[in-house]
């Protein structure tokens, strides 16, 4: 297979220069790092053949053309460019050259310099842009031993000139041949390591944009750039399976338990005559709507992109009413254990409807409205490549973090509800059988108060695979457990009723 040849399109008038005799001296810099990387040579090696090479190509001289070098892992460019009739400059790699205009081959990675990168330099300012293209990552590892895509980075930088915060960024294309997005792959760039510290990928002042078989980066900087892979989860083929197939039973289980529930309390008629009856009813709706908009989500990805928007912004909508609901429901419980006198509040129902159902739908439509490509195609997909389930969900992890942080907030209150029902059970138990009744209340509100819903945050380590399957079990049936919890308490409330009315 031949090696990749980048070939230069030079949208800009550089300078003659004379070329200098130094060609010989940078090739065996090329040679020199190259052979440390294929012999595996330390970090420290490493970083210093590279600054040597760094250097030597900045004090070279180019020609009108420029200069190139390559070896089996690294290829080099150096540019000589005027500010003042500086228009661009795009290097692409292909198979073949250009010639006649036109390229005889598809380009893959590749990186676009904007006219604003010689911004606030004099016209006649001359400066020598030098770009670096290694085919290993082996000198770019962190702490995690991170993965970049095909192990290609792509470095540029102008000699005696930082450059930063460009208006308009640079744009670096890396191809692929996989199945990526905002969950898996991210651009990102090299962090020298510091003193007494390890060098890092940072995602900070990129954008990434995804496309058919490329990673489109937008960087307002130049130093050495990469696609991060974001490994998934240590899980294995045969593990995303069997958790797929449990979450899609559970959820079908409980929407079908929740419909029947509510269906049932309006064929007989049932007129909640108070407020927690209500509350109920209300979850019980949330957790239907949201296993039904889970269960449409998939199929709904195979679609048109409009669809799977709209699909991915329903299934977050019910997400956070439902969330929300469980909110109420500690909110209640609280007001009727805890603080118990003076609790009447005026159109209460009508309120929580609004904070509950309202502000989560209309802050979604907002989304929805003018900023739609935070939801999309979603792919989960093993650490091996394997790719199991497409679903529409969100595609932005800021807004993800954010979702993560409106939850984390709602179940540390119902956990802090809960630890003080459970005081308050421990004052007022009598005797040993109503402990045992006490417990299966207290099991019963952990359900409703959605507090299962924190084991997601306990998913790193060696307890990640058992807490997925935790996770998965207990909030997949959630809707099966309240319904159960509603049947069990709406009994004995009628049989307490019908007791004393003897």
């Amino acid at each position: 297979m031949p090696t990749l040849l980048l070939t230069a399109l030079v949208l800009c008038l550089a300078e003659p220069v004379l070329p200098s005799q130094g060609t010989e001296y940078i090739q065996s810099c090329m040679n020199n790092l190259t052979e440390g990387l294929k012999w595996g040579s330390s970090q420290h090696n490493w970083d210093s053949r590279l600054a040597k090479l760094e250097q030597a190509l900045a004090h070279s001289a180019p020609g009108k053309k420029g200069l190139s070098f390559k070896t089996n892992m690294l290829e080099a460019f150096v540019f000589s460019i005027t500010a003042g009739s500086f228009r661009g400059l795009n290097l692409s790699s292909s198979m073949s050259v250009w010639s006649k205009g036109r390229a005889s081959a598809l380009p893959k990675d590749s990186i676009n310099f904007p006219v604003e990168l010689m911004e606030g330099m004099e016209a006649q300012e001359e400066q020598k842009l030098v770009c670096i293209y290694i085919h290993t990552a082996g000198m770019f590892l962190d702490e995690h031993n991170s993965s970049v895509l095909n192990n290609h980075i792509l470095g540029a930088f102008l000699h005696n000139r930082q450059v930063g915060r460009l208006r308009r960024p640079v744009e670096i294309h890396f191809w692929h041949n996989k199945e990526l997005d905002a969950s898996n792959a991210t651009c990102v760039f090299w962090q020298p390591a510091g003193m007494g510290s390890a060098g890092s990928w940072s995602r900070e002042g990129c954008e990434t944009q995804h496309q058919k078989g490329t990673v489109r980066c937008l960087c307002n900087h130049l130093t050495y750039f990469a696609v991060l892979l974001i490994q998934a989860h240590n899980l294995s083929k045969s593990e995303l399976q069997s958790l797929t197939y449990i979450s899609t039973v559970g959820c079908s289980i409980s929407a079908a338990a929740t419909f029947c529930t509510l269906l049932l309390c309006c064929i007989f008629r049932c007129q909640p005559r108070d407020d927690t009856t209500r509350i109920h009813m209300n979850l019980l709706a949330a957790l239907l709507l949201l296993n039904a908009s889970f269960l449409l989500s998939e199929p709904l990805a195979a679609g048109t992109t409009g669809s799977c928007q709209a699909a991915g912004a329903l299934l977050h909508g019910s997400l956070l009413c439902a969330l929300a609901w469980m909110g109420a429901e500690g909110f209640h419980l609280y007001l009727l254990l805890v603080k118990v006198y003076n609790i009447y509040v005026r159109h209460y129902l009508l309120k929580l409807c609004l904070g509950t159902w309202g502000l989560p739908m209309l802050a979604v439509v907002a989304v929805l409205i003018f900023k739609r490509e935070i939801y999309g195609l979603h792919i989960i997909s093993t650490a091996d490549g394997y790719k199991n389930v497409t679903m529409c969900w969100l595609t932005s992890p800021p807004a993800h973090y954010m979702t993560l942080c409106y939850a984390g907030l709602i179940l540390l209150f119902n956990v802090l509800v809960l630890a003080a029902v459970v005081v308050v059970l421990r004052r007022t138990r009598q005797q040993q059988q109503r402990a045992r009744r006490d417990w299966v209340t207290v099991l019963g509100l952990t359900c409703l108060l959605g507090t299962t819903w924190g084991t997601a945050f306990c998913a790193f380590g060696v307890l990640l695979v058992p807490q997925l399957y935790l996770f998965t079990i207990l909030n997949s049936l959630q809707g099966v457990f309240l319904c159960l919890w509603y049947l069990s308490t709406h009994r004995s409330k009628r049989g307490s009723d019908s007791s004393a009315s003897r």
